[in-house]
């Protein structure tokens, strides 16, 4: 692992070599949402990725969607058009690795054979890529028909289809998969880098995880939830030295603040929330506020406002006198801002949460 730093931001050169992930199972398995949701988390955390979905490279290719028989094994002419997009995609991905400063590429395909994996492999060792497989393994017939229903149907392929043709066609092309696919094996495959995530994290198989960038990935995805859930993000209530108009510290509530403490309390009561989770910092402000609720809370350091560092306690206006420069160049970028002698950016303050 290398660690680069540039000007005032923190940046994390994560990888010594780009990663290049490659989702491995049949269709319906979560295969797609896995690599948008682990796209998202790289960049978030600053590592240049992209995500290559070869079957948005057959819908330029194939325009207008029949059916399931375009992926039958014996259609030759199906074959062809879906190994040209496969070839395409691993072009852009070199491309985005080696020419435009991309650090991970998520190859979003079935990769059901061991032919396929064993050409990107190759492909991989003749660019100086790392390969990981992200493979999706699920047996249960209603987590599949679910995702289907609420995945695939919303799919450009069956616009023009009725619910019921396009599961039946789905279901058809699921079939034209299963036979020739080879899962990845602990014993053939013992030399590969990769995660198998079995019925939607139920289990897990994690085999030679290389480096700091894979161990973000496996830490990532065994912690990712796929079932719908409602996650509410709120401020606390006013405190003393918002009244002051000075930035950080630890002060209590105003007396505003412990009234919209009371007025969030019966918000939350009114949404009937089971199982309800409440998270707040270490702060005495959001303690209070919390507390209103009357329901167990946790609390975390990570939750915690950045430490503004010499400006801490300071009015803007101040701010503003004292340290021009400074007020300017959080003015500029305030995502990525870090006040002098203030800690690090709030992302990575946060991830652990």
């Amino acid at each position: 692992m290398s660690c680069c730093f540039f000007s005032s931001f923190l940046t994390v050169c994560m990888t010594n070599c780009p990663t290049l992930i490659v989702t491995v199972g049949l269709p319906a398995r979560g295969k797609t949402y896995i690599s948008k949701k682990l796209t998202r988390y790289l960049n978030w955390i600053d590592v240049p990725t992209k995500e290559f979905n070869v079957g948005q490279y057959r819908r330029e290719c194939v325009k207008i969607y029949k059916s399931f028989e375009f992926f039958r094994p014996d259609n030759e002419e199906g074959l062809k058009i879906r190994k040209q997009c496969a070839l395409a995609a691993l072009n852009d991905v070199r491309q985005f690795l080696t020419d435009e400063g991309g650090q991970v590429a998520v190859f979003d395909a079935t990769n059901t054979t061991r032919e396929r994996r064993e050409t990107i492999i190759r492909f991989a060792e003749q660019n100086g890529f790392k390969v990981f497989f992200v493979e999706s393994v699920c047996e249960d017939p209603d987590v599949i028909a679910e995702n289907i229903v609420q995945v695939k149907l919303g799919s450009p392929d069956y616009t023009h289809c009725n619910t019921e043709e396009a599961v039946a066609d789905f279901m058809k092309r699921i079939k034209c998969y299963e036979n020739s696919y080879q899962p990845l094996d602990e014993e053939l495959d013992r030399d590969l880098s990769f995660i198998k995530i079995i019925d939607v994290g139920r289990r897990y198989l994690v085999n030679r995880v290389q480096d700091h960038i894979q161990s973000r990935i496996v830490y990532y995805l065994m912690n990712i939830h796929i079932t719908p859930r409602s996650i509410y993000l709120c401020r606390h209530g006013e405190s003393d030295l918002n009244i002051k108009g000075r930035i950080g510290g630890d002060s209590g509530l105003s007396a505003r603040g412990k009234e919209f403490a009371k007025a969030l309390s019966q918000f939350i009561q009114s949404q009937n929330i089971r199982d309800l989770k409440v998270w707040t910092s270490q702060m005495k402000r959001t303690i209070q506020t919390a507390e209103a609720l009357g329901v167990p809370y946790e609390q975390w350091k990570a939750l915690n406002e950045i430490d503004a560092g010499v400006c801490e306690e300071l009015m803007y206006e101040e701010i503003q006198q004292r340290y021009p420069q400074e007020f300017a160049l959080r003015d500029q970028d305030k995502y990525r801002y870090r006040y002098p002698k203030g800690c690090i950016q709030v992302v990575r303050w946060s991830q652990s949460v």
